[in-house]
């Protein structure tokens, strides 16, 4: 099997057959329709995945106090349940990417949605601490390939004009889902007693089901990626995407060990926000049920128009200078947020938005940026294997804050999170800068 990846030939870029994207560069939308209308089912698909991804994670956050108080767990237990998940992602994702490099993108895709769906409705069945840590590990496997694999789906429709903002907005949905999944947590807490409440959220988790259904009847792969994919040798190769490179070959090693760290420093201060805001909002700030749904309405609504955002800035500023900036933006975010004083509750509703803005923006150049960094042959293994081992490495930021948080309180531990950010940014001194990149 070979250590190193093809050359990087360019690929000619000519319209699609099924494409009707003549003024497709024009207006807001110009991107969407530039897609075509395969490459717009496969976005359809794509983002329907990652809403209901988003949807069947935050479960578990939103869930939190209510399970702490059914089993009886500490602020170190609970936080497990997030480190647990993402650790175990990081081996779903890097397998689902292997996947999406030898069997195709939309059949790996299907795969992902369906092992998320049914661990997180088995979560809801468990009777005990250990078994619910173990569903929620194994609903990892799904939720760690998902997004690299529709990702790199749409990737290969969209051109390199629009991939930025193509990509930001499938970024997007992830916003959707957490929407989704709040609106559901405040009936659901509204009417059901805790004991049953928790139970009900994960249960719901089996919308998917719904979505794979259209998924393999109505979207296909890129048929120009495809071919390459096929001709291309070393498919789905871990050696390629660590090969050092010889002579004029470069390899892929450098570009796998700082992409790694990306993720990790990006993801590490992003999920320790998911995680604790809810019970910091809660138990630290004193406020109901629907109080904290309405202050999530604020994180969440800037979170979408961040990812957006987000993605038009990736194209026009390129993926590394719209990185640092967000990096810079949401660490101050978080030092703000966390040192807000007691009684300003107007305040930390204001500040929810551009918490969510800028922690969201940061993200929408990721799906563009690894796409670009790998060859067709492994282009699903290298952005599956380093976009998940940040997830896996950058659980540590999560279960940290649960660990320092009996002592410094969840306000106090978040400001761990911003240290994240600055690993990112030191990151990206090892990357090159791909905006314009067609994929080869």
């Amino acid at each position: 099997m070979s250590t190193t990846p093809p050359p990087q030939a360019p690929l000619t870029v000519v319209p699609r057959p099924d494409s009707d994207d003549r003024g497709a560069d024009d207006g807001a939308l110009g991107w969407l329709r530039a897609l075509g209308p395969r490459g717009r089912r496969a976005f359809a698909g794509a983002f329907g995945g990652y809403a209901l991804d988003s949807y069947d994670y935050f479960t578990l956050p939103l869930s939190m106090v209510a399970l702490a108080a059914y089993f009886g767990l500490d602020s170190g237990q609970t936080g497990l349940f997030t480190t647990v998940t993402l650790v175990v992602s990081a081996v779903g994702g890097a397998l689902a990417g292997v996947l999406a490099d030898r069997i195709g993108r939309v059949r790996a895709l299907l795969l992902t949605v369906i092992t998320y769906a049914v661990f997180t409705v088995a979560c809801g069945f468990a009777p005990n601490y250990e078994t619910l840590l173990v569903f929620r590990a194994l609903q990892g496997l799904g939720f760690g390939g998902e997004w690299a694999v529709g990702a790199i789906l749409v990737a290969e429709y969209a051109s390199a004009k629009h991939r930025g903002r193509t990509l930001g907005a499938i970024q997007s949905s992830w916003a959707v889902g957490w929407a989704l999944a709040a609106i559901v947590y405040t009936v659901v807490f509204s009417v059901a007693d805790d004991a049953l409440a928790w139970r009900i959220m994960f249960w719901t988790g089996a919308l998917p089901a719904l979505l794979v259904v259209w998924v393999r009847r109505s979207v296909h792969d890129a048929p120009e990626a495809a071919a390459a994919r096929e001709r291309s040798p070393g498919k789905g190769s871990f050696r390629a995407i660590f090969a050092p490179g010889t002579g004029d070959a470069p390899g892929l090693l450098r570009i796998t060990v700082f992409a790694a760290l990306l993720s990790t420093g990006v993801q590490g201060g992003y999920y320790t926000l998911a995680t604790w805001v809810p019970t910091y909002l809660k138990d630290e700030r004193g406020l109901s049920v629907v109080g904290t749904g309405g202050y999530l309405t604020f994180l969440i609504s800037g979170a979408f128009i961040g990812y957006l955002t987000g993605g038009h800035l990736t194209d026009r500023l390129g993926r590394r200078r719209n990185i640092w900036l967000f990096a810079l933006l949401s660490a101050l975010c978080i030092l703000a947020y966390a040192n807000i004083p007691a009684g300003a509750d107007t305040l930390l509703l204001v500040l929810g938005f551009p918490l969510g803005f800028c922690m969201s923006a940061i993200f929408s150049g990721f799906g563009s940026y690894l796409a670009e960094l790998y060859p067709t042959a492994v282009r699903g293994t290298g952005q599956g294997f380093t976009y998940n081992t940040g997830r896996a490495v950058g659980a540590v930021f999560p279960t940290t804050v649960g660990f320092l948080a009996d002592s410094w309180g969840v306000g106090g531990a978040l400001v761990f999170g911003a240290i994240g950010y600055g690993v990112a940014a030191i990151a990206l001194l090892g990357l090159p800068e791909t905006r314009g990149k067609e994929l080869a």
